[in-house]
């Protein structure tokens, strides 16, 4: 299935002057790093890899992109944004706590 005719899960209508109008992302701005809650867990993603997961960030695609990106770097490992949440390979929680409290950032480790 192609992603250029993706319609968010709009399947038909009987309408015959329906137009399908896709709904436009948001513009807002992210909050400031100090009003950010974000929270550092340890997951086992498929063949019981670990994986560290940092989420609760609000903002924009973009901004959560490059702190992604930044995060990865700065580890040096590999990783993906998705879902609104930050992937990295391993376990780096204290690292990535040490990272965001320097870049101001609001953050606890989480779960067990």
């Amino acid at each position: 299935m192609s992603k250029k005719n993706n319609k968010d899960g709009f399947v038909f209508s009987t309408n015959k002057d329906f137009k399908f109008e896709p709904e436009h992302e948001e513009t807002g701005s992210s909050l400031p790093p100090q009003q950010q809650q974000l929270k550092i867990f340890l997951d086992r993603m498929g063949g019981g890899k670990l994986v560290t997961r940092v989420q609760g960030f609000i903002g924009t695609e973009s901004d959560l992109e490059t702190l992604g990106k930044t995060l990865k770097q700065k580890c040096g490992v590999g990783g993906s944004v998705k879902n609104e949440e930050i992937l990295l390979q391993g376990d780096h929680r204290d690292k990535v706590l040490k990272l965001l409290t320097d870049m101001n950032y609001k953050a606890k480790k989480a779960g067990g």
